[in-house]
């Protein structure tokens, strides 16, 4: 009789298929599944839950994928011989990576690749890049900057791409102006040269490539040894748009007074921590480039009342950031009659900025658009008055740090600034009826309120009720918020990627289960939250998947089964910070097997023994940086430091007593600001 049963449910499968020979699936054309794959492109889960619905999908998905970014080398053959037509391939998280691995890419994308990032990857050598150089020939982008170990041999290599479009190399400190000679003369083509913190560049590799380079539209020489002698050459660039030549100490006054022309193409121009510049050499600056958009004057002593008059003459100037100079009110006020079209006004850290200042720019520049005056001390609210009453179109402000603004003025925010996306009011004296108001920015994507002790949930759940593109949440040291308040932020803010609730001593697991809807979740941060345990965790390893970078440091109560959770769900996990908390050495190893784990730090895990912490490292191939206390150095082989170390990881030996206890925000945040004052 059960087999009758069991024939007769085949036939009915059978019956069913023949009437419905083809799933409506494949009735789609190649161009709408193009389209769907086109949307998913945010979350890599979508994608694999596509590729799975057919072997027609599962092919299609191949073809379509453009931009990859493998966490284990060991299996990228084979994931090149399905995904055949990348061009773009991003290998930062591959931290060892040889020759070999180089050839194999080489030969598997020969044709399609544009674009490969090696930035921080170690272990290749100038022959990885020649293998790239000879089969890639369509390679027009490449990084291969924060390795000082590399030298003129790889930058030669480079300049065998004939195609090459943009190059970064920035703190490649042994490359010269040898190396940068070859980039020069053999990619004609080159549109973005980035030599940051290359000390062995100067004058003669600049100019050679200004010379052969005509195309070039941006140049990044900060922290190099350039002088004078090389300006004339880079200001004949016919297409140059953006110049960074930050903490370049050998410019000063002469080399831009003494230029007999700019460059009329020049929109962006950087100078900040230029020591040795003056006004003179400033205002020559200004008269010579007229055309710029974009002027950064950060950090530089000379920036004064003759400087701001002189910007009269840029009519076009949008952006302007003179943070940390010594700008005063009579400067601000010739300031405000000038760049009639600034959008962008950056003051952070200009203790000269006073309500007298800030009152006449804004009575003059009513079209900001993003304003910061992070740590402008002696602003109050009349200033806060002055800023939302006249720039109701602000989208980004800062206000980090403004000590002697008023709860009642940040209502003033809430009221006139409905277009806000980016809100930081760090440390502040905001409270529940200001937060209420700031739910009227219902564009918020960024808020940051974190060391605002006097906010409760009664504030945070209008925001979470108000906002729902939020992505951005910072509540460092809100000793007010509960569960109750992290429940709303869960419940109306679907779209949350980052939330820091460190030292937020009232929240528990319940919090982290409402966050545990936040699908897109990232990165948390959740340190000194006592209440916190693995159930918490677990909960968050569950149910977001993408869950990149983990503070746990002081949740004492996080043990082995949230480091188990983690190892079978975090898949994306990058970095965590497991220190204080109960974890012991079957911990550790679950830990361990996450391929995709690349920076740990671990202090003060009372039950983690030497043996299981080096059979871990042992395990963990990715990593490749590890904080450990010094206490460990002497108990792992020597022999075992250097095999992991020879595959690309950094060991960082910290001294740093036992110690659980730490003061109230109140105390801390009196404490931080005494120091400021001292």
């Amino acid at each position: 009789m059960e087999p009758e049963k069991r024939m007769d449910k085949r036939i009915r499968v059978d019956l069913n298929l023949e009437q419905n020979p083809i799933s409506p699936f494949e009735s789609l054309s190649e161009e709408v599944l193009f389209l769907i794959l086109d949307l998913l492109n945010s979350n890599p889960l979508d994608r694999k839950s596509f590729s799975l619905v057919s072997r027609s999908f599962y092919k299609l998905e191949s073809c379509h994928r453009r931009w990859l970014t493998p966490l284990r080398l060991d299996l990228l053959p084979s994931i090149l011989t399905r995904y055949s037509s990348i061009s773009h391939l991003n290998l930062t998280l591959c931290s060892r990576l040889t020759d070999v691995t180089l050839a194999s890419i080489a030969s598997l994308l020969s044709s399609s690749l544009r674009s490969i990032n090696l930035s921080g990857s170690r272990s290749y050598t100038h022959k990885g890049i020649e293998c790239l150089a000879e089969k890639c020939f369509n390679l027009e982008e490449i990084d291969v900057s924060i390795r000082v170990d590399l030298g003129d041999e790889v930058a030669a290599a480079i300049g065998k791409m004939v195609k090459m479009e943009r190059v970064n190399m920035g703190r490649c400190k042994k490359v010269t102006d040898l190396g940068i000679g070859c980039i020069a003369a053999g990619c004609p083509n080159l549109k973005l040269l980035c030599v940051k913190g290359c000390v062995g560049v100067t004058d003669l590799g600049v100019k050679l490539v200004a010379v052969k380079c005509r195309k070039l539209q941006s140049l990044d020489v900060s922290f190099t040894m350039i002088t004078k002698k090389c300006l004339p050459a880079i200001m004949q660039l016919p297409n140059l748009e953006e110049f960074c030549m930050t903490g370049c100490l050998g410019i000063d006054n002469k080399a831009f007074v003494n230029l007999k022309q700019g460059c009329n193409s020049l929109q962006a121009l950087d100078m900040s921590n230029c020591e040795h510049m003056t006004d003179s050499g400033v205002l020559s600056i200004l008269q010579k480039y007229p055309n710029l958009y974009h002027l950064n004057l950060a950090s530089c002593s000379s920036v004064n009342v003759s400087i701001l008059s002189g910007l009269k003459s840029m009519c076009k100037l949008g952006s302007i950031k003179l943070d940390g100079c010594k700008v005063t009110a009579s400067g601000l006020k010739s300031l405000s009659n000038s760049c009639i079209s600034l959008k962008e006004l950056s003051l952070s850290k200009c203790p000269g900025v006073t309500d007298e200042g800030i009152s006449v720019i804004m009575a003059k520049h009513k079209d900001l658009v993003k304003l910061d005056v992070t740590c402008c001390r002696y602003i109050t609210d009349e200033s806060l008055s002055a800023i939302t009453s006249s720039c109701t179109s602000l989208v980004s402000l800062r206000m980090e740090s403004c000590t002697k603004l008023s709860s009642e003025g940040f209502r003033l925010i809430g009221q006139h600034c409905p277009k806000l996306e980016e809100l930081d009011l760090t440390d502040n004296d905001l409270d529940d009826e200001g937060l209420r108001s700031l739910a009227s920015c219902h564009n918020l994507v960024s808020l940051k309120i974190g060391i605002c002790l006097r906010i409760t949930d009664n504030g945070l759940i209008p925001v979470g009720q108000s906002c729902p593109r939020l992505q951005e949440l910072d509540l460092y040291r809100a000793i007010g918020i509960t569960d109750k308040g992290v429940s709303a932020i869960a419940d109306g803010c679907p779209h949350l990627e980052m939330i820091n609730m460190a030292y937020c001593t009232n929240i528990s697991d319940e919090s982290l289960k409402f966050l545990s809807k936040c699908s897109k979740l990232c990165i948390l941060e959740i340190r000194g939250c006592l209440q916190v345990s693995s159930v918490g965790i677990s909960a968050i390893a569950a149910g977001c998947r993408l869950l990149s970078k983990l503070d746990v440091k002081k949740c004492c109560e996080v043990n082995d089964a949230a480091m188990f959770s983690l190892a079978r769900y975090s898949h994306n996990l990058c970095q965590i910070h497991l220190s204080y908390c109960s974890v012991t050495d079957a911990g550790l190893l679950a830990l361990a097997c996450l391929g995709s784990l690349r920076n740990a730090t671990m202090l003060h895990l009372s039950g983690v023994s030497p043996k299981g912490l080096a059979t871990a490292l042992l395990m963990c191939h990715g990593l490749t940086k590890v904080k450990m206390h010094s206490s460990f150095k002497s108990s792992i082989p020597r022999a075992l430091i250097e095999h992991v170390e020879s595959r690309g990881c950094s060991f960082h030996w910290m001294y740093k007593p036992f110690q659980v206890d730490f003061e109230s925000s109140e105390l801390w945040k009196q404490q931080s600001h005494d120091l400021f004052v001292e």
